[in-house]
């Protein structure tokens, strides 16, 4: 799908009660937004930004009703809009699927069992209906961070936020030999994801549950978590910051990927006013995967 961003830059104190106004405005759309302050050019002024995460093809009529709440005489009103590319996550996983190796993990087909090194975590995934196969950026930039923060310690209550094909808690539950709970917003990712688990004989450690980001009985439940993963986009990690900040137990730690390099300032930023610290930060193809530790 083609997204695109629509961002309001603003020199003005209005800019928490217009994000306000835009946030009820579009809540049912479930457009992911934020707002953050931004380094002005002059340093004698304030800026903001706010961002709307929506649907190409929804642009110009989202674009006219954001202009339809806005005051006439707001100063220092800039709106710009750009394409955010499209991503065709099916075909993305056809491509090329030859193993993928991070770490002490090792991601394949089953036609290269074979292939298996010894003394690896082997993760089975096909190609299908869910991103995730470990071919992509984000996913390979999620298993070499895995990769560092489990050589220094050991984790308990683990969280996959927007599991895919289920391959990062797939991955968790054979390294760490714990209970992972994951999670998806498709159904289809979910189902998927749940016979990646019995492929990979892991079905009794990991529960896969359909869920619209943190809303779930069964997060509320197991949290606090020492380690969360959450391979999305920006735009939702952004948005919902404060939750996930607060589901992550002292000294935890948080693993966030789906990041374009041009927004990862902007992710830091967000996680870093909830009180976490950048541990490691490192692109993969034009993508960034952070992660971040929380105090104890």
């Amino acid at each position: 799908m083609i997204q695109s961003l629509i961002t309001l830059r603003l020199d003005t104190p209005e800019s928490a009660s217009l994000y306000a106004l835009l946030d009820a405005a579009f809540e049912e759309n479930g457009y992911a937004m934020s707002h953050f302050e931004v380094e002005p050019d002059n340093p004698d002024s304030q800026e903001w930004t706010i961002d709307i995460y929506v649907p190409k093809d929804e642009l110009e009529e989202v674009l006219s009703q954001v202009k339809a709440y806005l005051p006439s005489d707001m100063p220092g009103l800039e709106i710009t809009h750009e394409d955010l590319g499209e991503e065709d996550w099916v075909a993305m996983s056809l491509e090329g699927l030859r193993p993928v190796s991070a770490g002490r993990f090792f991601v394949h087909g089953a036609h290269d069992k074979a292939l298996i090194p010894a003394g690896s975590v082997s993760v089975e995934i096909e190609a299908g209906q869910a991103f995730g196969t470990g071919h992509h950026g984000t996913t390979a930039g999620c298993l070499e961070a895995l990769e560092d923060v489990l050589r220094r310690r050991s984790y308990q209550r683990i969280f996959d936020l927007g599991t895919g094909t289920g391959l990062l808690a797939i991955a968790l539950a054979k390294a760490c030999h714990q209970p992972v709970l994951a999670s998806d917003i498709d159904p289809v990712s979910v189902q998927v994801a749940r016979e990646n688990a019995q492929l990979n004989q892991v079905a009794n450690w990991l529960h896969v549950v359909e869920a619209n980001g943190m809303h779930h009985a069964a997060i509320r439940e197991n949290a606090p978590f020492d380690l969360i993963v959450a391979n999305i986009l920006a735009g939702p990690l952004i948005v919902m910051s404060g939750k996930i900040a607060g589901q992550l137990a002292a000294g935890g730690s948080l693993i966030l990927s789906g990041i374009l390099d041009a927004q990862a300032n902007r992710v830091v930023a967000a996680y870093v006013a909830h009180g976490l610290s950048v541990e490691r930060r490192a692109s993969r193809e034009g993508w960034t995967t952070l992660t971040f530790k929380a105090e104890l």
